[in-house]
């Protein structure tokens, strides 16, 4: 599509219009942004992933007659 030569004259045009004092912030704020796109996507990716780092819900299932009781009901202190 470009060769190096027009690339390279693209690059000094960009440098040029945008300024000088400008790209250490534009190249800082690409950075940033780079980060935060990684961070996002490997939350991302752990949110998608149920086996990651967390055991599998267990099933309880009660049978007729089987009676519950809370922790306050035992000893009577409420705690």
């Amino acid at each position: 599509m470009f060769g190096l030569s027009e690339l390279a004259l693209l690059l000094v045009v960009v440098v040029v219009l945008i300024g000088i004092r400008k790209l250490p912030d534009l190249v800082r704020s690409a950075g940033k942004a780079t980060r935060i796109l990684k961070s996002e996507a490997a939350a991302m990716k752990a949110d998608d992933d149920p086996a990651a780092g967390r055991p599998a819900p267990q099933v309880i299932r009660a049978a007729p007659g089987d009676v519950i009781r809370r922790t306050d009901e035992v000893d009577g202190t409420g705690r």
